[in-house]
């Protein structure tokens, strides 16, 4: 499916790399606790970053309740378009950011599958600060695959997922977020899409000409924006970052569309303390939501998006498998993704 280092710090100017050895973290009341303990978290820390002087207050992301969101979504069933299952979550979605924002959009349309099969689209669109007119956007998808075709089992291929990590911990990471956006204000608005029929792509095995069969619900809103003429200074796509001991690698379409953006990223992670999740390494370019909203609104936005060398796919293990269900949900990894895209958010000015 899912097919340099210099540092942009804010809007000044680009620094050298060797200053990245200067960063240090300020932690606000105690020191930051890994997600997995029951240590009470300061509800906030400061980053200063020593050539601004400028102090960044970023909120504490709460992995439990992310955690809690990849389940409730979990709970549903697959989240296939067109069943049941998926028409409650969609409902459940828009019901919670709605209680974090009154600005939310359901955008309703229609697109063609691989077989020509017509799908309903329920793309989710939630805005915080909408007067602003600087903006982010924070996007994953929350349908689950329609078949296991990369099952072990042959008689799998034909079996809907949960899609717990593909799908589900994006958006439980991305609401967790909208809770903390909700409570403390960034300073450039920032807007939260949930994109729906990213995963109705051609089966495994199945050979067509077709090349964007992936990825519908974002080909929809990137032709089709929720309000005309959006841009955003940039957009970071979160996709399968929910496994355990996950790394996360500089993927080449993000690569070639917004090189800038990934190396604000993964230098920001690894300045609090995740350099064994994100790793300065680039991997080929993959097909995914970030490529439609590259291509077609020119917004440049990444793709944060598990590798594995060690699989045949370069994904996790049990991608577009039956056992992509909540036991594949590790807190620490939806910490570490969530500390990092609060921090970069909160950063920005």
């Amino acid at each position: 499916m899912k097919e340099q280092f210099l540092v942009w710090f804010f809007k000044f100017k680009l620094i050298n790399m060797k200053w990245i050895l200067f960063y240090t973290l300020v932690i606000t009341g105690a020191v930051l606790n890994s997600c997995g303990g029951r240590e009470q978290e300061p509800d906030k820390e400061k980053i200063v970053i020593p050539e601004q002087q400028i102090p960044v207050t970023v909120p504490n992301f709460n992995a439990d309740s992310a955690y809690f969101f990849v389940e409730q979504q979990v709970a549903f069933g697959p989240r296939v378009p067109g069943t049941e299952a998926h028409k409650k979550c969609a409902n459940f979605l828009t019901t919670k950011l709605k209680s974090y924002t009154s600005d939310v959009i359901v955008q309703h349309g229609k697109t063609y599958a691989f077989n020509n099969k017509v799908l309903d689209v329920i793309n989710i669109i939630a805005s915080f600060q909408p007067e602003k007119e600087n903006r982010i956007l924070l996007c994953a998808h929350w349908d689950s695959r329609p078949f296991a075709d990369h099952d072990p089992d042959e008689k799998n291929h034909n079996t809907p997922i949960d899609g717990a990590n593909d799908g589900a911990s994006g958006v439980g990471v991305l609401l967790e977020i909208a809770r903390h956006l909700q409570q403390s204000e960034t300073q450039l608005g920032i807007d939260i899409i949930l994109f729906d029929v990213e995963d109705y792509g051609e089966p495994q095995g199945l050979q067509s000409d077709r090349d964007n069969t992936w990825a519908l619900g974002s080909q929809y809103w990137s032709k089709n924006p929720h309000k005309d003429n959006y841009n955003a200074r940039f957009g970071i796509l979160l996709d399968m970052v929910g496994a355990k001991d996950a790394t996360f690698t500089m993927e080449g379409t993000s690569m070639y569309f917004a090189p800038d953006i990934v190396k604000k990223v993964w230098d920001i992670a690894h300045k609090i303390g995740y350099k064994d999740y994100f790793l300065f390494e680039k991997t080929g370019g993959i097909t995914d939501d970030h490529r439609y909203i590259n291509l077609i609104r020119n917004i440049p936005t990444i793709d944060v998006i598990h590798y594995d060398a060690s699989t045949s796919s370069g994904f996790f293990e049990h991608w577009h498998t039956i056992k992509d269900d909540i036991s594949t949900i590790d807190k620490t990894t939806l910490k570490v993704v969530g500390h990092t895209v609060l921090t970069v958010i909160y950063s920005e000015k």
